[in-house]
């Protein structure tokens, strides 16, 4: 399920096989699947997909498509011993169902969706709060991003017939994969929902002076429809085609604003799920080698992703259950390697309510809360959940890619994380620092600083040490060595700290070089406020760079106490 708080191809009938073997059907058709037919995922080494696609046949199975550059094959049975008996098959190494409920009639012959009647275009164009907050309004007099990067909306279709979004619409390049097979006819990317559109607009808006304006408003979008009709539902098999078609066309970014249902977190050591993790992991690793950077929502559940217990909303598409899960279950595709995984902030840069989060597992926050967008129909509307923040990180990317058009997936990544902003923690839950910590990753997205306006961040150096500081005692010290920086430190050398303290009115604090210059950062004073969390700009610029620089402090009256949380200088 999607993630919510809680020049054009030929329409003639014709196949091809494009780059990882899917079977592209202008004109789906199919006999209607018999009740108790399910999908099933038959993997085996990539390139290898023959024997196991005839053993298919033989086992009172059907082959509805084939990924064989990935060793994936979707096939369908009403055979309840289909899975059994496959697991057997020489060369097949995982089996499992996508789903727990029976193929949709629908998927013999998926109807189009309408084309909806447009709205008279807006008059204005209003500035809004999430893009002043990560500097998207700034960033638009540099570069609005350059029509070359094409970002795929993987979601419930996009209204590509919308005022502020056909200038950039990709209509030749985009799809349906519902249902796990290709569906190139024309207005199959359409939305079935609303979801689809209001992320696609967060994007790539136009800035055409009507409406709202996207991250991005000069890249381009194109839509592969996943969700199924009627259930809404994002099952593997849909994700595996999108991410495949994703690659094969030579989009840029993808945005994944859904959990692949019906497991919110699909465990291995269960057959079924176990295939649906290797499946997925398998899609993402081959559009991922064609060049395209894979952005996910986190989620929607409040869960601390790197501390599983419990689990107690799938399946949902049947009847859910409570089950005890642990941290080797992942919720896909945004738990899976390489994927950028969204976590959602509050216009004030605190954790929204409804955000996942966890060490490790979070890579970077932007706004998720009452984001305004586009919505089918010329309208706009507005909506929270981190499917709301993750596109405003896909367009970032998009932005770094204009920019830097040479880069690789594992650049933008990279250059998404050094060029965040850190945001500090909003509440006891929150572990790590405010450099990188489990709700914000590495901090809120920067798209000022993804078009390279000013001068980018240089090598940055942290002591994450804990380090006790004295009631009313002697000053301590925490180290940093900092090497291969050539030339002195910068007039404005950025010292980031983060101190744990019950009265930070008692502390003085100094930062000192390694020839033994004191610079003070903070003078004693009569603030009762907990804790020091601050950024210090340093004229260090007399100072050789590499070296032992120490963070200095001193508690100077009594009765409170506290410790050096972290601490770094960035040059």
């Amino acid at each position: 399920m999607f993630l919510r708080s809680r020049s054009r191809l030929r329409t003639a009938a014709i196949a091809a096989v494009v780059g990882a073997g899917v079977l592209t059907a202008a004109t789906p058709a199919a006999a209607a699947p018999l009740a108790g037919t399910r999908a099933y995922l038959v993997i085996t080494a990539p390139g290898a997909t023959a024997g196991a696609t005839q053993a298919i046949a033989s086992n009172s199975g059907t082959v509805w498509s084939t990924y064989d550059a990935i060793g994936v094959i979707v096939a369908h049975s009403g055979a309840t011993d289909f899975a059994t008996k496959m697991r057997a098959v020489s060369g097949v190494q995982k089996v499992g169902a996508t789903r727990t409920s029976d193929i949709p009639a629908e998927a013999a012959n998926p109807p189009i969706p309408a084309a909806p009647s447009q709205a008279t275009p807006a008059t204005t164009e209003p500035l809004r709060t999430d893009m002043t907050q990560i500097g998207a309004d700034k960033a638009w007099a540099v570069n609005q991003g350059t029509p070359n990067v094409t970002v795929g909306v993987l979601d419930t279709g996009v209204d590509d017939l919308h005022d502020d979004l056909k200038n950039n619409f990709d209509a030749a390049n985009s799809a349906s994969c519902a249902y796990g097979k290709l569906d190139t006819r024309t207005g199959s990317w359409r939305d079935t929902d609303t979801h689809g559109t209001h992320v696609a607009g967060t994007i790539a808006a136009a800035k055409n002076g009507r409406g709202m304006v996207g991250v991005a408003p000069g890249v381009k979008i194109a839509s592969v429809r996943i969700a199924e009709k009627p259930s809404g539902l994002f099952f593997a098999e849909n994700t595996i085609c999108a991410m495949v078609f994703s690659g094969d066309r030579g989009f840029e970014v993808t945005n994944n604003s859904y959990y692949t249902d019906p497991w919110l977190f699909n465990c291995p050591d269960n057959a079924d799920q176990d295939a649906i993790l290797e499946g997925v992991k398998r899609a993402v690793a081959y559009a991922e080698g064609k060049g395209v950077l894979n952005v996910a929502a986190a989620g929607n559940e409040n869960y601390n992703l790197a501390s599983k217990t419990r689990d107690t909303t799938s399946p949902n598409d049947s009847t859910p259950a409570q089950r005890t899960i642990t941290n080797s279950c992942l919720s896909v595709p945004t738990e899976v390697s390489g994927v950028v995984s969204v976590a959602s902030i509050t216009s004030t840069n605190g954790k929204s309510s409804f955000s996942n989060y966890g060490t490790d597992k979070i890579h970077v926050a932007a706004p998720g809360d009452s984001v305004y967008s586009t919505v089918p129909g010329g309208l706009y509307g507005s909506k929270s959940g981190t499917s709301m923040a993750s596109p405003h990180v896909a367009g970032v990317a998009a932005l770094l890619k204009s920019a830097n058009p040479t880069a690789t997936p594992a650049g933008l990544r990279a250059l998404l994380a050094t060029q965040a902003d850190d945001l500090s923690c909003t509440d006891s839950r929150c572990a790590g620092t405010t450099a990188k910590n489990n709700f914000f990753g590495e901090g809120r997205v920067d798209a000022l600083a993804a078009v390279g306006a000013g001068t980018p961040p240089g090598p940055s150096f942290e002591n994450t040490a804990d380090v006790a500081i004295p009631d009313a005692g002697a000053a301590v010290t925490s180290p940093i060595t900092v090497s291969g920086v050539t030339g002195n430190a910068p007039a404005t050398l950025k010292v980031d700290v983060s101190i744990v303290h019950t009265y930070r009115g008692d502390l003085v604090i100094d930062l000192i070089a390694p020839d033994g210059t004191a610079y003070r950062l903070k003078a004693s004073n009569g603030d009762s406020a907990d804790n020091v969390v601050a950024t210090y700009a340093v004229n260090a610029s007399s100072e050789v760079a590499n070296g032992t620089w120490k963070l200095q402090v001193q508690d100077v009256a009594r009765q409170d106490t506290g410790y050096v949380d972290s601490w770094k200088l960035t040059f």
